[in-house]
């Protein structure tokens, strides 16, 4: 039986998940997770909503997102273990990772360890920084390995499920979201202002502190 049409943006990109979708995820999944900007949590849940409607195979998008996460995270975590502080020193900035925030996020993961590589793949920056941090830490690789496995079941498990369920019942959601379409883009522009004023504090923040830590 031919299934009816996906509504809106999915029909959009229907034929690229047709032709690359697992490949899509598995991609930029593990990609996302060594520091690259991609947008890795994105196509986790489009492509967890495509299987909901019946287009991919939820159990693969699930499987291969948590191993793509897992290798991904350790790739960051072989980065900042091996390559050291000089390697994030040079490139760190493509990625927003200035000395300062480093310097923060070590100290951070000296105190709280396998928790905030749990809960580190809900957070944005942080996911991208995981692996990258853990491994400047010098956290032992099979505590990190462990408790990212769980992070990643868990992260994997929440936006498969939700995703799954928005697909499975599009014909009642999409009706809603296009009557309140306006009031989520208007949402969505308050959240990206706030987004950018707190990068551009926290950029003017780094920059005070470089200038400090050069004049002592």
């Amino acid at each position: 039986m031919t299934q009816p049409p996906l509504p809106g943006v999915l029909a959009d990109v229907a034929p690229l998940l047709d032709h690359w979708g697992y490949l899509a995820v598995a991609g930029l999944v593990f990609v996302e997770d060594f520091g690259v900007p991609v947008p890795g949590e994105t196509i986790l849940i489009v492509a967890a909503v495509y299987a909901g409607a019946g287009r991919l195979d939820i159990v693969l998008v699930a499987v291969l997102a948590f191993l793509a996460a897992v290798l991904g995270d350790n790739v960051g975590y072989a980065i900042g273990r091996f390559g050291g502080h000089r390697v994030v020193e040079r490139y760190g900035r493509y990625v927003l990772l200035t000395p300062a925030r480093v310097a923060r996020a070590e100290a951070f993961f000296t105190r709280h360890g396998g928790k905030i590589v749990t809960v580190a793949r809900f957070i944005e920056g942080l996911r991208q920084a995981n692996g990258i941090i853990a491994g400047l830490a010098r956290m032992p690789w099979r505590r990190f390995l462990a408790f990212n496995a769980l992070g990643a079941a868990l992260w994997v498990g929440v936006w498969v499920t939700f995703g799954a369920l928005a697909g499975a019942h599009l014909e009642t959601l999409y009706p809603a979201i296009k009557r309140y379409e306006l009031y989520v883009l208007a949402a969505l522009a308050v959240l990206i202002a706030f987004l950018l004023a707190r990068h551009l504090r926290r950029r003017h923040r780094d920059k005070a502190e470089r200038r400090g830590g050069g004049h002592e």
